[in-house]
């Protein structure tokens, strides 16, 4: 049985994947959807109540029927490397191979329906509220005067993005930005916009759950910092120990979502909260085996090598 990983060439994290699932033995084949149709063909049939289908990318041939596992980490747009590329060529390449791919029994890690629900922030606070995490209270409004209610009542309050930066090359870093609520919040009627009460932390935790398997990493924040992502603050990440009530809220917060993977990050306050930030279904977690030595790339070939019960 085959491992499929859906992602571009240049992703460093899948080659530490890729290199584990080899010392297993696991036959894999390696796909970018940007390759379709040119560089890499398919073809699927449902003739008489069955289904068939083939990938082929780079010499590697892979049957529908011989898929174990599917992962997705970090595919390019579907036909995206085309002579020609359109957006009806895209659209076509996209639904001709993940309505195959959907077809299948193989197990998702995660499946994109699952993932596209996954990526909405203002979902994922509904069910982090849910599943027992201690969330900052926060507000999505495209009404000035309901963020500056927002602002009066939490004083000290950051806005961020809901749904990260913007595509774009080169990309644009969309920062969290602490602001007061002396704020001019006449803006926010040109576009939705999050607030979320400052949490003044001591540390960022990265958490990721590898079909519930729990790896976290904590890191000393600089007092006042805002957001640790776009800052270099010359501390490292080191291996944490994870409190029960966050793991049991990561477990069920897992459950509710259906997801495989999730990196989860929070701030860590004065009294050792661990307050919710976001839930990231595809996000890095390279940086954090490279610096605190946990297992997680053994993690995710483990389970992809795994058939499913």
């Amino acid at each position: 049985m085959t491992v499929l990983i859906l992602t571009c060439p240049q992703d460093v994290t899948t080659d530490m994947v890729v290199a584990k699932l080899h010392e297993r033995g696991v036959p894999l084949v390696r796909f970018d959807p940007a390759d379709l149709p040119e560089e890499a063909t398919m073809s699927a049939e449902y003739i008489s109540g069955d289904f068939d289908g083939y990938l082929s990318s780079e010499g590697r041939m892979v049957s529908m029927s011989g898929l174990r596992s599917i992962w997705v980490r970090r595919p390019g747009e579907p036909a995206a490397n085309a002579p020609e590329p359109s957006e009806w060529l895209t659209a076509e390449s996209r639904q001709a191979l993940y309505g195959m791919l959907y077809s299948t029994t193989a197990r998702w890690m995660n499946h994109p329906c699952v993932a596209a629900q996954a990526r909405c922030k203002p979902w994922q606070l509904r069910v982090a509220h849910r599943s027992g995490f201690a969330v900052p209270p926060t507000v999505v409004t495209t009404f000035p005067r309901v963020a500056r209610q927002f602002a009066a009542q939490y004083r000290d309050i950051v806005v961020k993005s809901a749904s990260g930066p913007p595509p774009g090359d080169p990309p644009i870093a969309l920062p969290t930005t602490r602001i007061g609520p002396e704020a001019d919040f006449d803006g926010v009627a040109a576009g939705p916009t999050l607030l979320q009460q400052y949490v003044p932390k001591r540390a960022d935790v990265r958490l990721t759950c590898v079909g519930g398997r729990l790896f976290a990493a904590r890191k000393d924040s600089p007092s006042g910092q805002v957001d640790g992502r776009y800052a270099s603050t010359g501390e490292a990440w080191e291996p944490a120990d994870v409190p029960d009530r966050v793991a049991r809220a990561v477990h069920e917060y897992t459950e509710l979502a259906g997801l495989a993977y999730g990196a989860f990050d929070f701030a860590e306050d004065a009294e050792g909260v661990w307050w919710f930030l976001e839930c990231n279904q595809g996000g890095q977690f390279g940086f954090v085996e490279l610096e605190t030595g946990q297992p997680i790339a053994e993690a995710v070939a483990s389970w992809l090598a795994t058939a499913a019960a």
